[in-house]
């Protein structure tokens, strides 16, 4: 069985940081694609950014020289460290997991995570 947990959310002013963690079990984080996506209230899930199984890394143009995505392939876990927080950035942060080569689609992932919420203040 696979889960996905997150951690790390909270609360920040804008130009903040915070590093979001996504603790995985029953699937290795080095063999399958990982993505981060967020989803603010009221709209769609939208892809911030993935790793793919080789660890080539890709990410949103709103995220962009912001937010990093990395993994550790001993704790089987995968990070987002954010940077130059700003208030649309606030949202619901998923931990994904896919077969898919470099996904960005929530289709093309097959596992989630439950969420951990991120609110930039301005």
């Amino acid at each position: 069985q696979v889960q996905l947990v997150e951690s790390g959310g909270g609360l920040v002013q804008a130009g903040g940081s915070l590093r979001l963690s996504c603790a995985a079990s029953g699937r290795t984080v080095s063999s399958y694609a990982m993505g981060w996506f967020r989803q603010a209230p009221g709209k769609e899930r939208e892809f911030a950014a993935g790793i793919s199984w080789s660890g080539g890394t890709y990410y949103a143009d709103s995220v962009k020289g912001r937010f990093t995505i990395s993994r550790s392939n001993a704790k089987n876990m995968v990070y987002l460290q954010m940077n130059s927080l700003k208030p649309e950035d606030t949202g619901v942060y998923y931990c994904a997991s896919s077969w898919a080569s470099s996904p960005r689609s929530p289709a093309e992932f097959e596992y989630w995570g439950q969420g951990t919420q991120v609110t930039v203040s301005s």
